[in-house]
């Protein structure tokens, strides 16, 4: 198992991913000569952020300890970052300012009473870690995103499934959506905990065994996982449907995540989630 990631390298190609993305004819810079690569330079970054070029370089070169808060700030606004990018910036540069969250998990269980929750739930639901490995779900979970009881533990990862089981994937009507989200809570949460070796094995297997996940993780997108996302599922017996994603952090030892899916009342997908849970109580019998 490998040592975990570079927080250096991380943040260096982070700020490059950054700059790429910004036109210079977007924040006003006007240039005639033809660039190697697309995005503002290095020194231009600086001009807009109100800092030297070298000390922005120095950043750049992963040497963000020293920095000030205001110099973070004014780099991550010239960057035009959201909030969960500037977030992963300040973790990334300053990980001492972070150390609540720089702990690597150990291998998580889900309390019984968090299983009977899910259990009593009357939506599908499950719960996962800061590794998406999922913990624990309900029948209609199972219904809805395919039988994970039928997996070995090991395969029962969010990552693993969207990027390397055809099958898990088919039930969701854009794969290509739930793989971008799914490939930025991963770096999110490896910038969280840069030092878990079990994340840093998941990612080095991921991009062996998957071109598209490479592809992804060079962009260096991050995300939480948006509240109230809406998406399409795809099911054999009742065919698309929208659900609507509520995720809730679980207090109490590492972090874990409830995700819970809704569908809009009075809707067809209410009708078709409802027409799961039936043949679900069925089966049962």
């Amino acid at each position: 198992m490998t040592s975990g990631l570079d927080r250096r390298t991380e943040l260096r190609e982070f700020l490059r991913s950054r700059r790429a993305r910004i036109r210079p004819e977007d924040v006003g810079l006007l240039s005639h000569r033809r660039r190697r690569v697309p995005g503002l330079r290095r020194e231009e970054l600086a001009q807009l952020a109100g800092v030297s070029y070298a000390y922005y370089a120095r950043l750049e070169q992963g040497y963000g300890d020293t920095m000030s808060a205001e110099v973070l700030d004014a780099v991550a606004r010239a960057l035009r970052l959201n909030e969960e990018e500037r977030e992963h910036l300040i973790r990334l540069a300053q990980p001492d300012r972070q150390s609540a969250t720089q702990t690597v998990p150990t291998p998580q269980r889900l309390r019984p009473s968090i299983q009977h929750l899910l259990d009593t739930l009357g939506v599908p639901a499950y719960v996962v870690s800061r590794r998406l490995d999922i913990l624990g779900w309900n029948r209609l979970a199972a219904a809805v995103f395919g039988d994970w009881d039928r997996l070995p533990p090991e395969e029962r990862n969010t990552a693993r499934l969207i990027f390397l089981s055809p099958e898990a994937r088919d039930r969701f009507a854009d794969p290509d959506r739930t793989a971008l989200r799914i490939a930025g809570v991963l770096r999110m949460n490896a910038g969280k905990s840069p030092g878990d070796p079990y994340l840093s094995s998941l990612i080095e297997e991921l991009s062996q065994k998957s071109e598209e996940f490479r592809r992804l993780w060079a962009r260096h997108e991050v995300s939480c996982g948006s509240v109230g996302e809406s998406m399409r599922m795809r099911h054999p017996l009742v065919g698309e449907f929208d659900l609507v994603r509520e995720p809730m952090a679980l207090p109490g030892g590492a972090p874990v995540r409830l995700n819970t899916y809704h569908a809009e009342p009075g809707s067809r997908s209410e009708e078709a989630l409802r027409m799961l849970a039936s043949w679900e109580m069925e089966s049962l019998r």
